[in-house]
């Protein structure tokens, strides 16, 4: 099922999204926006020094993003056995909003349908933090998420509106060294 258009009119006019993710439900924008992402920040109610997760539909979108990209990652992403985030040094092209504090960007390379009808709709990473209040527990369903998340929100996706979503990625840190640092398994 593809998203309904004006999701997708309202991540290419710099608006953000709420829609189910290939882990959890999450809000969304174009990850190189800077105005957008500083508006979930304000819909979530979060510090700007918390970083986000973004989500990319290829190898290549990644590299994009990262020019010392750890060839240990290819190997990590194609045997993972649930969704991973990778934890990259040294992001390029992206809204400082996305970035943690040493210019490192969490992103999952994903295989959800809906996501990757959503990002490549934008050609670029989409953020994907969860659709919570900052503090409050992640929702894997739609009627978990707060009424002031969905009403702050420029557009839905009315997709998986009763289903149940799995639990948050898995996040490892690749150093530009290729060593590994589990975040969270």
């Amino acid at each position: 099922m593809l998203p309904d258009p004006k999701v997708i009119k309202a991540l290419q006019n710099g608006k953000t999204i709420l829609y189910p993710s290939d882990t959890i439900w999450g809000i969304g924008c174009d990850a190189t926006n800077g105005e957008a992402c500083k508006r979930i920040l304000e819909i979530k109610q979060r510090p700007a020094n918390k970083s986000f997760i973004l989500l990319a539909d290829s190898f290549q979108m990644i590299e994009k993003y990262i020019p010392e990209f750890p060839s240990v990652c290819y190997d990590l992403i194609d045997l993972a056995e649930k969704p991973l985030t990778i934890i990259y040094p040294g992001a390029k092209g992206l809204a400082p909003g996305v970035l943690a504090e040493d210019g490192s960007v969490g992103i999952r390379l994903t295989k959800d349908p809906i996501c990757l009808a959503l990002i490549r709709s934008i050609r670029k990473p989409l953020v994907s933090t969860s659709a919570n209040l900052s503090g409050q527990p992640s929702p894997t369903n739609f009627q978990s998420i707060a009424f002031q998340i969905k009403d702050q929100v420029d557009a839905i996706v009315e997709a998986r509106l009763t289903e149940e979503l799995a639990t948050p990625s898995q996040i490892i840190k690749i150093g530009l060294d290729s060593s590994v640092k589990v975040i969270r398994s």
